[in-house]
């Protein structure tokens, strides 16, 4: 069966749209469309028989709903919930006791049910209405309200939780989106980072992994764990995840050959601050962008946006044209400039339109550095991508490619730096 999870946020309008071309298809005898009356309708009319509301049937089902009234009623309540309309959530609850513990975006997991939906966007009146309702899913949302960072509407949680100990994992939820005031506040209502046997224990692996970016933040974060027990290991890697020069310093003084070999994945994302390591087949990359595993500590910090530690490391007379290691199917070799065109920093430019937060246009920073320091624009790298699931492994194969070429050739254009390929 075809399935589909909606939007955060719904437009009822779009949806009918779509329940109109989906009539339309039907009607033509689109395979496709016909594929989906099939499953979803409980007893599927002829295809050129079928009514809009046959189609508004299957589509509500391909979305997860029972029926085109319960997605009308999702939409509906996410609508009032974002115009913190706590009468019409309210009058929608009341009517329809489901609504209370389900999830508002029916697929939807992450946002969770109404309350939990509401703390994802510090809607505190809407919380407190729906509490004395009856609601029960503090715990999730108070972890949506941090992961958001939603600070005075965790704390309201927390104080309707009758201000209890955060549980084991907690700090899982600002690790992600790398939120500062989160961290903060969890730590002063007294989370701890020790584990089930007493072991320190924190979500480096979380911090480190994340699709998010912002350097700061993650400097900090790290940083508030060590101020409260937690031990890094000292490594040159670590060093620059922390946003520490100093410490850095110290590793490349001891060992300069730090600014000419490349590192292992298990290097870069250690397996005893618990990362994930390699997938399935070999393909060691979770996110769209070029391979940081074999790269150098320039390539790391392209992928890491730490622009001030790869200008250290340039100044301290690191060849910017050290290539990454090549495995054993022949792929890798490239260098940070190709990372500089592809990486994941870009898909936060591209998608905001600009700078997450300051909102400037997209610019070629490290690409400009490396030139500025005679990085070769006309390196050659081959690489192979990964398109298929961890189940089922497939890769699509690119074979002698310069960082311009491989911009050009990349898949998710998301993941593009286009201003670093104009100087390119």
């Amino acid at each position: 069966m075809t399935q589909h999870s909606l939007p955060v946020v719904l437009n009822l309008d779009q949806l009918k749209h779509q329940a109109k071309d989906l009539l339309r298809s039907m009607h033509r005898g689109d395979a496709d469309a016909i594929a989906e009356l099939t499953e979803h309708h409980p007893h599927p009319p002829v295809p050129e028989q079928t009514k809009l509301a046959d189609a508004q049937l299957v589509l509500a089902r391909i979305y997860g709903a029972s029926s085109w009234t319960r997605l009308v009623q999702a939409c509906d309540l996410i609508a009032a919930i974002w115009a913190d309309d706590v009468d019409t959530v309210r009058e929608l609850v009341v009517a329809h006791p489901n609504l209370l513990t389900e999830n508002a975006g029916i697929r939807n997991e992450n946002w969770g049910p109404p309350m939990s939906y509401a703390a994802n966007v510090g809607r505190d009146r809407i919380i407190t209405m729906l509490s004395e309702l009856g609601a029960k899913d503090f715990q999730h949302a108070i972890g949506r309200a941090v992961l958001q960072g939603r600070i005075d509407t965790a704390r309201l949680l927390h104080q309707m939780m009758g201000s209890p100990k955060p549980p084991p994992g907690a700090l899982g939820s600002p690790a992600y989106t790398l939120s500062v005031a989160g961290t903060e506040f969890l730590f002063s209502i007294g989370v701890e980072i020790v584990d089930a046997q007493g072991n320190p224990d924190a979500p480096v692996d979380v911090v480190i992994d994340t699709d998010s970016r912002a350097p700061e933040r993650k400097h900090r974060i790290l940083e508030m764990y060590v101020e409260h027990g937690f031990v890094l290991p000292d490594t040159p890697v670590m060093a620059i995840h922390r946003g520490r020069i100093d410490l850095l310093a110290a590793h490349v003084d001891r060992d300069p050959s730090l600014l000419s070999r490349t590192f292992s994945y298990a290097e870069l994302f250690p397996v005893e601050l618990k990362c994930a390591q390699p997938l399935q087949g070999g393909y060691d990359e979770r996110l769209p962008r070029t391979p940081v595993s074999g790269g150098t500590l320039l390539h790391l910090c392209v992928e890491f946006d730490e622009l001030e530690i790869a200008e250290w490391l340039l100044a301290r007379g690191m060849n910017p044209d050290v290539p990454a290691a090549v495995d054993a199917n022949g792929f890798g070799g490239h260098t940070s400039l190709f990372n500089a065109v592809v990486s994941y920093p870009h898909f936060w430019m591209n998608f905001t339109g600009g700078w997450a937060h300051s909102r400037k246009p997209l610019e070629p920073k490290f690409a400009k550095v490396l030139l500025d320091h005679g990085a070769d624009p006309n390196a050659r790298a081959s690489f192979r991508i990964a398109i298929g699931s961890n189940e089922q492994p497939a890769f699509r194969d690119f074979h002698d490619v310069t960082p311009l070429e491989w911009g050009e050739v990349f898949p998710n254009k998301m993941i593009v730096n286009g201003a670093a390929m104009e100087l390119l």
